[in-house]
């Protein structure tokens, strides 16, 4: 273990604050699910961590037509809510209930193939993410927020701080295909949602997990349904 320093900072701007103080050496855990396994392993060698489950990033509610989620929030949440059902769906699916305790929405968004089971669904959803720094927020498509295997669109100083969601009234549909019926890795995940002009597809999104470097669209298959 390098870890020397541990911070928990009790606010969104005392944790902005400390990033823009220490990136990009600091090390941003959330549920640890992801960062704990790497750096037990020595594949992550950090020498500062901190830690945002005090940071009031952990709410889920609904506003208007939108359920907005804090980066915090747990897998385990998410089973709770009904105003988006496919990401229930998407959570009861991934890994184990320990984990979907300490997991949280946020940190799915990092978690490599063939996990990231919930951002395959966020993803067909066309869900968005609040990006927050000392300098300000912005808001970017889930698509352009991740950009690569275990690469995504964040600079040093900022923090991921909220997920959104439209809600809708379309149908949509969840498989995750793995070796075991439950708590096992994707060998695929697809995520669909169809939204319908009288019987024809209007829009249509196809969200394809463990396939690529990180939850992708199929977009040719989007465009012979539509």
């Amino acid at each position: 273990m390098t870890v020397r320093s541990y911070f928990l900072p009790r606010s969104l701007p005392e944790a902005l604050g400390l990033l823009e103080e220490r990136a990009p050496e600091l090390l941003v855990m959330a549920g640890g699910t992801v960062a704990m396994p790497l750096i037990n392993d020595g594949l992550s060698l950090p020498e500062a961590v901190m830690g945002l489950r005090l940071a009031g990033l952990g709410r889920l509610e609904r506003s208007g037509d939108t359920l907005r989620i804090g980066a915090t929030a747990t897998l385990t949440q998410l089973l709770n809510q009904d105003a988006v059902p496919m990401l229930r769906e998407a959570a009861r699916n991934t890994a184990s209930w320990s984990i979907r305790n300490m997991g949280t929405v946020g940190g799915n968004l990092f978690t490599p193939p063939p996990g990231g089971d919930v951002a395959v669904a966020l993803l067909a959803l066309d869900a968005s993410v609040t990006l927050a720094s000392t300098r300000g927020e912005r808001v970017l498509p889930i698509g352009e927020f991740q950009t690569g295997f275990m690469s995504n669109a964040l600079t040093p100083d900022e923090l991921l701080v909220e997920i959104s969601v439209p809600i809708r009234s379309e149908p949509t549909a969840y498989v995750k295909f793995g070796r075991k019926h439950a708590n096992t890795p994707a060998v695929v995940t697809v995520a669909v949602r169809l939204e319908w002009d009288g019987e024809r597809v209007a829009v249509a999104r196809i969200a394809l997990g463990a396939v690529g470097p990180h939850p992708i669209r199929a977009r040719a298959a989007e465009d012979l349904l539509a």
